[in-house]
């Protein structure tokens, strides 16, 4: 077992070292330096790693063991969640808002996890692989106002959840929710939620080995990526609509 992270080479062409030899404490931690270029970003993903750094910190790299993932058919809201959607009026849409909801997140740290913020840095290297096709968002409206959202990256079947946030209660559930939904009609079975917390535990989220996690996306990131337009694929979304979903 790896007593320190590896330090990555300036080529975002190398591969990342194996999965296996993350640090067992903090659990995860696999490599650290690089940078966050698209080829370096879509190879994390693509091996099963994802950045995760504060500004007052050089890139990071993780592969935690066990990863935490929703399966796109067992998304968990209340009964009384559920029967309060019955008179939402909010509607859900697919990158209509990308760089408004990274931007939504980034002023605020990830629930119920210590300290990190979306860097600077990670926010402009995420909006540069939104336009470039990889990365998506569904937003939550009430109205014109944006009240939730998610955001992640696309690779073939497989979505990498990177964050979500609610600027109204249950924003977050919402956005999430009605994003599953799309991907299971579609036929992406998984979303990675990457770390754990009582939050995404709550909403259904389960436990993979690292080792069953990073077969799975190699198989559903190994197809074409699809070139349809998110927003026109994904459509509007009543969020009454995820009461009976």
């Amino acid at each position: 077992m790896n007593l320190r992270p590896h330090l990555l080479a300036d080529d975002p062409e190398l591969p990342f070292p194996a999965v296996e030899l993350a640090m067992r404490q903090p659990n995860g931690l696999l490599a650290i330096g690089g940078d966050l270029s698209p080829t370096r970003l879509l190879n994390a993903y693509r091996a099963g790693i994802f950045p995760w750094y504060s500004d007052d910190q050089p890139i990071l790299w993780w592969a935690p063991d066990p990863r935490v993932v929703f399966r796109n058919d067992r998304i968990r809201l209340s009964s009384r969640f559920r029967r309060s959607l019955r008179k939402s009026t909010w509607v859900i849409r697919a990158d209509t808002a990308f760089a408004e909801v990274i931007k939504a997140y980034a002023s605020s740290p990830r629930p119920e996890q210590d300290g990190t913020w979306i860097t600077g840095e990670m926010e402009a290297a995420y909006i540069s692989l939104h336009r470039s096709g990889h990365a998506h968002s569904v937003e939550v409206f009430d109205g014109l106002d944006l009240v939730g959202g998610i955001y992640g990256i696309a690779i073939g079947r497989m979505f990498f959840g990177e964050s979500m946030f609610s600027g109204k209660s249950g924003g977050s559930k919402i956005a999430l929710a009605a994003l599953a939904h799309g991907l299971s009609i579609w036929g992406w079975p998984l979303i990675d939620a990457q770390m754990e917390s009582p939050h995404v535990m709550s909403l259904g989220a389960e436990r993979l080995p690292r080792q069953e996690f990073v077969a799975q996306v190699e198989k559903l990131t190994s197809g074409p990526d699809s070139a349809e337009n998110w927003t026109t694929r994904f459509g509007e979304i009543h969020a009454s609509a995820l009461a009976v979903i």
